[in-house]
């Protein structure tokens, strides 16, 4: 099984972003994180992607869009989220 692909797009000094990144990082889960506090091209990448996104973090694994730090916490809670990790 190969691994996924993780993105997860935040900002400096948000909470739930470092929340998410915890947990991605308990799991020892290597993803790409980017920055968008100043907003620019990334910030319009992600809009692109999830054109609802108005809040960061906005997590996606294998480019599936899983929301935020509570959409990926209800993962994990559900223990759903090992499998879409390929843990």
């Amino acid at each position: 099984m190969s691994t996924p692909k993780v993105e997860i797009y935040t900002k400096m000094y948000c909470g739930y972003c470092h929340r998410a990144k915890q947990l991605l990082d308990s799991k020892g889960v290597e993803y790409e994180e980017y920055d968008i506090s100043l907003g620019g091209p990334k910030r319009q990448e992600m809009v692109d992607r999830k054109p609802d996104a108005r809040t960061v973090p906005q997590i996606f694994i294998d480019d599936k869009p899983i929301g935020g730090s509570d959409e990926l916490a209800a993962l994990e809670r559900e223990g759903r989220l090992d499998t879409l990790l390929g843990l």
